[in-house]
């Protein structure tokens, strides 16, 4: 998919954007971390061209810096105050907060005192309210309070001491995911239900947005081109309605990733490495900006996998089935066509050296399997079982090319299984990895369905386990994740074929070291 509109007008800036300087490894979860005012300045020197006004959710780490650094450039600011459950933490939030806003009064244009406090239940409404009326005692400029809209509806109590209402509407996130064709109308509906709701003061949506990166919740599609396409109609929709809006966020956030996978760190509209804007006015948008590499990376595996299957008939020249052809047409032409988007997806997903190493380890078995396979197909090999790779010397195969295809087999399985129970016992933010699954998947199916020994010859106990593991947790994340999650159905597809090929795995009763 491809647009050919960027969400920014250049002759006309955003209303407001939420801003966090954090870049690389930075996060303010370390309590070490110290911000410099030189990497702040950086940022809203190419802020200042979208925006007039930025919005902040803390002032420590060095976001006390952020007003000051606003006023050399001319940004509005609207200040954060960080609440939780320490009240010393609080206090010292509070009192940092005012005096910015003594300090730079031109700038700060209001305070939130507090972001989803309730939501995250580390406070009651009766504390946040004391604090709001402290703080507006102080400040002597517009107070509010931010969270999802639902929790401004649970807790009416809030609305009272606040000078106006900052409400947070992020159709992906919502209980009932929302589709990026459907968002800007839902953002609108909520904005219209809570005029009615609080009647009396102005509502300003706090945070809006869609993520350009990471795992579909039920039809809700992370994707550049549904972030660009929610954000323009969002924004156009406030131009016409004209109402208040608060985009999230500036600049993409890694550090968000720890907590809420890898969707959590692509809702910027400016990348987190190169701190560029990702969607240039005058420039298509498309999904996948390196197709061509992609494309070229694709075509590669398939040559090695022809290339390949003929240099194993060179070697040892017989007539194959044509089946046999057809089964290497078939590996070649998936792993081609979904290479780019495994390395693609490899390289977003991945994160810290847990990340990368498992990635790497599943994209590089699944990337040799159909190489492997093809040398199986051309010489009349199937697929090898575990105890061929790991079992008694007498079981154990004597042919490299075979010890190597176990091996891409032993870990993918091993790591198919480990996401699909991750699936099941803890999703939300878990990427689906169909692509590089599918690779590897269809090969080897193909191998147990073409050369593999289904008669007289034993199940292997850890391929059923195996087979049953993947079954059955793929019927429960079919029905937890929903149909219209294709991310979702696609992975589950690779599970059960997986699952299949581990079920027709067979191995010789009376075993003999294969050379062949």
């Amino acid at each position: 998919m491809t647009l050919s509109r960027a969400p920014i007008d250049p002759n006309q800036k955003l209303e407001c954007v939420s801003y966090a300087p954090f870049r690389g490894d930075q996060t303010p979860l370390d309590p070490t971390l110290h911000v410099s005012a030189e990497q702040i300045a950086q940022d809203l020197k190419e802020l200042v061209k979208i925006t007039g006004c930025i919005r902040t959710y803390s002032v420590d780490v060095g976001l006390d810096q952020v007003p000051g650094e606003a006023a050399k450039v001319g940004l509005k600011v609207i200040q954060g105050i960080w609440l939780g459950n320490n009240r010393l933490k609080n206090s010292l939030q509070i009192d940092t907060a005012v005096a910015l806003a003594k300090k730079y009064p031109d700038t700060i244009q209001s305070l939130v005192v507090g972001n989803e406090v309730l939501l995250r239940g580390e406070m009651t409404s009766s504390d946040l309210v004391a604090l709001i009326r402290q703080v507006k005692a102080k400040a002597g400029i517009p107070v509010t309070y931010a969270d999802v809209w639902e929790f401004w509806l649970r807790n009416r109590d809030v609305y009272d001491a606040v000078d106006f209402v900052t409400i947070h509407i992020l159709p992906f996130w919502e209980d009932i995911p929302v589709r990026a064709k459907y968002a800007a109308a839902h953002v609108d509906s909520i904005r219209k239900r809570m005029a009615v709701a609080f009647p009396n003061k102005e509502i300003l949506i706090g945070e809006t947005g869609w993520p350009s990166a990471g795992r579909m919740r039920e039809g809700a599609l992370p994707s550049r081109t549904n972030q660009a396409m929610v954000v323009s109609q969002i924004l156009e929709l406030a131009r016409q309605e004209k109402f208040r809006v608060n985009l999230i966020e500036a600049y993409d956030q890694p550090w968000k990733r720890q907590l809420e996978g890898t969707v959590g760190g692509y809702w910027g509209l400016f990348t987190s490495e190169s701190r560029t804007l990702k969607y240039p006015p005058g420039e298509p948008i498309t999904n996948h900006p390196f197709w061509k590499l992609q494309m070229a990376g694709g075509m590669l595996l398939c040559i090695i996998v022809y290339v390949t299957a003929l240099l194993t008939l060179r070697r040892k020249p017989w007539s194959p089935r044509l089946v046999s052809w057809l089964a290497v047409a078939l590996s070649a032409t998936a792993g081609g066509a979904l290479a780019g988007l495994a390395v693609e997806k490899t390289m977003i997903e991945s994160l810290g050296v847990a990340g990368w190493t498992h990635s790497l380890f599943l994209l590089t078995a699944s990337l040799a399997a159909p190489i492997l396979a093809s040398i199986a197909f051309m010489s009349g090999r199937g697929l090898p079982t575990f105890l061929e790779l790991m079992g008694p010397p007498e079981y154990r195969t004597a042919s490299r090319s075979q010890r190597l295809l176990g091996l891409a087999l032993v870990i993918v399985v091993l790591i198919a299984a480990e996401t699909a129970l991750g699936f099941v016992f803890d999703p939300r933010y878990r990427d689906f990895p169909f692509a590089t699954l599918t690779i590897a998947a269809v090969p080897f199916l193909g191998l147990v369905l073409l050369n593999n020994p289904l008669t007289a010859a034993a199940h292997p106990i850890a391929e059923l386990t195996f087979a049953g593991l993947l079954a059955l947790s793929s019927v429960y994340v079919i029905f937890n994740e929903g149909p219209n999650n294709w991310q979702s159905l696609w992975t589950c597809g690779a599970y059960l074929a997986l699952a299949l090929t581990l079920s027709l795995a067979r191995v010789a009763q009376n075993p003999k070291s294969s050379a062949q």
